[in-house]
C-alpha cells in the first residue's frame, strides 16, 4: 500500500503544505496549512486552506488529522480554521510546551492560568504513531530550529518542516529562543540515517538563484549534497557556520503575529470590547 503526497505552494510565504492520502481507504492528513494574512491591512483570509478543503471534497477524501511540524514564525497556521470546518483534531509535537515557556514573558502570558498549547487536541511524543485509514504516521522529534520541531514519517516519506531545505537551500536558522545549532545537527543526522531512498518533503523553498520550485529530495541526495550538512562537514564546522550565518539574518516580518496565533493551534486572538482582534508587537525602546 502506498500513500499519495500532494503539495500545495503558498507563494506569499514560500510555504509548502501537504495533503497525504491513504490510497487504499481514501483517508488523509494535512501538514502545515496556511492562513492568508496581509500584515499592512491586518486582513486574514482562508483562500489557501479552502483550496485544500476543495481538494478533499473533490477527491472524496476523509480528513483524519491536521498537523503542524512546529509553531511557525513566518506564517499563520490554518489548523484551527480547518478544525472548525471539519471537526478534525489538531496535532503538534509536545515540545510546544517549551516554546510557549520561551515566549511567555515576551507576550506577557506568565500570569495566565491556562496554557496556549491546550488549544491543540494532541501533543505527539517521540515515536508515537497516528493512524489514518490503512496508513500511519510516526512522530520524530527533530529540535534545533525550534524546541518543538517534529518531523512526520509516513512509510518511506518524511515531512521535515523547517529542519532541512532542498540541498541548495541548506538548513533552518537556529537563533530563535530555544534554537540550537548543535541540536539541529543531531536531528539532521537522525534524518540522514534513514534509508537513502526515503523521500524528504520540505516546508519551504525560497528558490535559490531563481530556479524553479522544488520541495522533494531524498535522504541520499540531502546527505551527499546539502550545502550546510554533508560528508565534508563535521558538527563543529556546522555549528560555527550556522551561528555565523544566523547573525546576518533579519527577524522574520511575521514573527510576532505568527507566534501569537500558532502557539495556540492557529486560534486568532479574542475580540476586544470593540469587536476587533489585535496582534501585539513588543517594542524595544532605544530612544533613551
Amino acid at each position: 500500500m502506498a500513500v499519495q503526497v500532494n503539495g500545495f505552494f503558498h507563494e506569499g510565504t514560500g510555504t509548502i503544505s501537504y495533503i497525504v492520502v491513504d490510497s487504499e481507504r481514501r483517508h488523509a492528513v494535512i501538514i502545515d496549512s496556511v492562513l492568508d494574512f496581509d500584515l499592512s491591512s491586518g486582513e486574514v483570509s482562508a483562500e489557501f486552506a479552502d483550496k485544500q478543503l476543495d481538494f478533499l471534497r473533490d477527491n472524496n477524501l476523509q480528513l483524519d488529522w491536521i498537523l503542524d511540524t512546529h509553531a511557525h514564525a513566518d506564517h499563520l497556521s490554518a489548523a484551527n480554521y480547518l478544525r472548525t470546518k471539519t471537526s478534525v483534531k489538531t496535532v503538534i509535537g509536545e515540545g510546544i510546551k517549551v516554546v510557549e515557556d520561551h515566549f511567555a514573558k515576551t507576550f506577557n502570558h506568565e500570569s495566565q492560568s491556562t496554557h496556549l498549547y491546550q488549544a491543540f487536541d494532541r501533543l505527539l511524543t517521540e515515536g508515537e504513531t497516528l493512524d489514518f485509514g490503512s496508513a500511519s504516521l510516526k512522530g520524530m522529534s527533530t529540535p534545533g530550529h525550534t524546541s518543538d520541531s517534529q518531523s512526520y514519517v509516513i512509510e518511506d516519506n518524511i515531512f521535515v518542516g523547517d529542519t532541512l531545505f532542498m540541498p541548495d537551500g541548506g538548513t533552518a536558522r537556529c537563533d530563535f529562543p530555544g534554537g540550537d545549532a548543535g541540536l539541529l545537527w543531531d536531528s539532521i543526522s537522525r534524518i540522514h540515517q534513514l534509508p537513502a531512498h526515503y523521500k524528504i518533503w520540505v516546508c519551504h523553498d525560497y528558490q535559490p538563484e531563481g530556479r524553479e520550485l522544488r520541495y522533494q529530495t531524498t535522504v541520499g541526495e540531502s546527505r551527499s549534497s546539502n550545502i550546510h550538512v554533508n560528508s565534508q562537514m563535521d558538527k563543529a564546522q556546522y555549528v560555527a557556520l550556522r551561528n555565523t550565518r544566523d547573525k546576518t539574518l533579519a527577524v522574520p516580518k511575521l514573527l510576532y503575529p505568527s507566534l501569537q496565533v500558532n502557539l495556540q493551534s492557529g486560534v486568532l486572538p479574542e475580540p476586544e470590547s470593540n469587536g476587533m482582534r489585535y496582534i501585539k508587537i513588543p517594542l524595544t525602546d532605544n530612544t533613551h
